[in-house]
């Protein structure tokens, strides 16, 4: 195993487990106590981690951008019945926006079956995803490739985004507080999301509950500029309180 791909192994469990133990490390992957300390270091130099004794434990930060495969592996299960949601909404024929985030792949596989649809995004694993499905037609926005995100952005990307409208944008977000909005850690995936919201007619945020109340670093947008959320479980009082006062759509599993 190259180093690089047991250092994700080991961010894998750090987002499984929240902490991780050097000498249980050292046995799994059959390396030096010495190996395992300088992996650690590392990762807390990158942000993902923060060494303690015999250890680490996860770094919660909302602004950190992980990488697209260990993303894609966190709350599997939140992701898919977000999706299934979605299935029931998307319908034959429509023209969707599907940004370049983990949660928007979950929901790429949750409409293979549709007919006719149209799909513009900046993702690449979507692209590959819906690459020999018949009945869908992908049309990839083109820019700057960020490989933390398999995704593409920036202002080609915005530009191409901004020459279409659409019948349902469907965007996720790393934070969403009451106050502060629907936030991104990247301020380029945060402007392409926001081009998306603009030129759609339904605005739908899909967001799992891990993100209720957190704060990432570049501003999304606010309530008022979406039409729906879905999410997966269902939200405190406060927030089904303020989505009804600004005539927010909440769909979550009974």
């Amino acid at each position: 195993m190259l180093a690089i791909e047991r250092r994700n192994a080991i961010l894998e469990k750090l987002q499984a487990e929240r902490r991780v133990v050097v000498s249980e490390l050292s046995i799994l992957f059959d390396v030096s106590e010495e190996t395992i300390r300088r992996d650690l270091e590392k990762l807390e130099n990158e942000g993902y981690a923060i060494k303690s004794y015999g250890g680490a434990v996860l770094n919660e930060n909302a602004n950190l951008d992980l990488p697209f495969n260990i993303r894609k592996n966190k709350n599997v299960i939140g992701k898919q019945k977000i999706a299934e949601l979605l299935s029931d909404i998307i319908h034959d024929g429509d023209y969707l926006f599907l940004d370049a985030s983990s949660t928007a792949v979950a929901i790429a596989k949750a409409i293979k079956h549709k007919k006719d649809i149209t799909i513009i995004t900046n993702s690449l694993e979507i692209a590959i995803e819906l690459l020999e499905v018949p009945d869908c037609k992908v049309i990839s926005t083109g820019g700057e490739i960020v490989s933390t995100a398999f995704g593409l952005v920036g202002h080609v990307t915005d530009k191409t985004i901004r020459s279409y409208y659409v019948d349902k944008a469907i965007v996720s977000s790393k934070g969403f507080e009451l106050e502060k909005g629907f936030t991104d850690s990247d301020e380029r995936h945060a402007n392409n999301k926001r081009s998306m919201l603009e030129s759609a007619k339904m605005k739908i945020l899909a967001i799992d509950s891990s993100k209720f109340d957190r704060v990432a670093f570049a501003k999304i947008g606010d309530l008022r500029d979406i039409t729906m959320i879905v999410t997966d479980e269902k939200p405190a009082e406060e927030w089904l309180k303020k989505m009804e006062e600004y005539q927010v759509e909440c769909i979550y599993p009974e």
